[in-house]
């Protein structure tokens, strides 16, 4: 029952990240996530094997990511970082309304499933937040740097980011970098709901 639950709270927190990311790109005025076919809630088009295979064996993972062009928003810079904060902001707004539901109707047996479904959520609206590409917070503090800064932030995060993160969530002596930055957020958001 548990490896099905974690299964079922994957598949939903990666599809309503994702969807969340294409929603807003298509709200501001960029067609590309629909004729990708991303603005869906089928998690056949969200889910990315590696991120998956990662958030099952290190807890620490991500989806397909939901390609815009800024070129099609009417202003760049505010819209990108509104695009990438909406996958984290669905993850937290559906742990929330989750936690809700069970304090307002406790049902002992939905309890354990939907206390995992929060987890998942906070844990990949966190985890998505760390300025280091492809995630969704390099994509936000670019939006907010300075021009020439961020220019060569992006650059550096283009050319590197995959390494950089490879770095954090490897582990170094039993417990990975990032896991000692973004666990204690994540828990003290979790209690805090649940």
């Amino acid at each position: 029952m548990g490896i099905i639950a974690l299964a079922l709270a994957l598949l939903i927190a990666i599809t309503i990240h994702e969807f969340a990311h294409a929603l807003a790109a298509d709200k501001l005025g960029d067609p590309t996530p629909r004729s990708q076919g991303r603005l869906t809630l089928d998690p056949r088009a969200h889910l990315d094997l590696w991120g998956t295979l990662m958030i099952i064996f290190t807890h620490i993972g991500w989806g397909k990511p939901v390609e815009f062009d800024p070129y099609n928003l009417k202003n760049p810079q505010r819209d990108t970082a509104i695009i990438s904060l909406a996958g984290p902001a669905a993850n937290l707004l559906l742990a929330t309304a989750l936690a809700l539901f069970i304090k307002i109707l406790p049902v002992d047996f939905f309890f354990p499933i939907a206390a995992i479904v929060i987890e998942i959520n906070v844990m990949l609206a966190i985890f998505n937040l760390v300025p280091v590409h492809p995630l969704d917070g390099s994509k936000l503090l670019v939006a907010f740097l300075p021009k020439h800064t961020a220019y060569e932030y992006d650059k550096f995060m283009h050319r590197y980011g995959i390494f950089v993160l490879l770095a954090l969530i490897l582990p170094w002596g039993g417990i990975s970098p990032v896991s000692q930055l973004i666990w204690p957020v994540i828990n003290f958001i979790v209690n805090f709901l649940i």
